[in-house]
């Protein structure tokens, strides 16, 4: 049975999320229980592309990305991939409609991750708008259901919350990303390298996006609205840890939240969204 193997392919997306992501894994327990799987599905889709460029050493990393690639084009036109991660992410985009110019800036992304780049101001927001916001909008058309007009009105603040996400992640992994592979993405860093004024002003622009992000997730509805303030809530204190440290704490450690603090995080959010505090 064909239902079978699709079970099984959710499952596996479900798996690579809790393996890679406990935060983003608990993020997704808080959706409703209809769209948790397709949400999962993207995730899984996701990481298996961001795993190749920036994992798989002592590989040829562009002939696996263009496989993969080349793979997720045929699940989606197809309908099935014998691979159950594509097989999910199949599913997800065939259900919702999700728009494959979404899929195309992404793998543009990844495949400006296979050899280093010295990044403009232009490089830099197509990064970021194909490695992130893209997602954002991927998940976005689960969250609405497929409804274009709530899609469209809430696509400026998806991108700007996914844009958020991923300049403190940049920062996060600041010393995984510029010692291991070699990559800075922030753009116009002079020769001595990033310093604390440019952590600031980074900081600066992630708050202001931050607060025209809050605004969409208000308007989102209630079968996903809580999952995406827990990983809005999850990412604010994330960022609140980054901006005490300097930078060269960032290229000596990565920064984390603790499991303890997490939970907490998780909890308060719970009750504002429950009181309907969202204000």
């Amino acid at each position: 049975m064909k239902k079978l193997f699709d079970d099984y392919s959710e499952e596996a997306s479900i798996a690579v999320t809790k393996l890679y992501s406990t935060s983003f894994y608990k993020g997704v327990s808080f959706l409703d229980k209809k769209i948790r799987n397709d949400v999962h599905a993207i995730y899984g889709f996701v990481r298996f592309a961001d795993e190749i460029v920036d994992s798989f050493h002592g590989f040829d990393k562009e002939e696996l990305l263009a496989e993969f690639k080349t793979e997720t084009y045929k699940s989606i036109e197809r309908k099935i991939s014998l691979n159950p991660i594509l097989n999910s992410f199949q599913k997800a985009v065939n259900k919702y409609e999700i728009d494959l110019d979404l899929v195309e800036a992404f793998f543009h992304s990844m495949e400006m991750d296979l050899n280093p780049i010295e990044y403009d101001e232009m490089k830099y927001n197509e990064y970021i708008f194909g490695s992130a916001e893209v997602v954002g909008l991927m998940c976005l058309k689960v969250f609405v259901y497929g409804d274009k007009q709530e899609n469209d009105k809430l696509v400026p603040y998806a991108r700007k919350l996914g844009s958020a996400f991923q300049k403190i992640n940049f920062l996060r992994d600041l010393k995984d990303d510029l010692k291991d592979l070699g990559r800075l993405y922030f753009p116009h860093i002079g020769d001595n390298g990033i310093s604390n004024a440019d952590k600031l002003q980074i900081e600066l622009e992630i708050e202001e996006e931050f607060k025209e992000a809050y605004i969409g997730i208000k308007m989102l509805p209630k079968s996903s609205r809580l999952g995406v303030y827990v990983s809005y809530v999850y990412y604010t204190k994330l960022l609140a840890k980054i901006k005490r440290k300097t930078i060269n704490d960032l290229m000596s450690e990565r920064i984390r939240i603790s499991d303890e603090k997490k939970m907490m995080l998780f909890f308060q959010s719970y009750l504002r969204n429950s009181v309907n505090s969202l204000k």
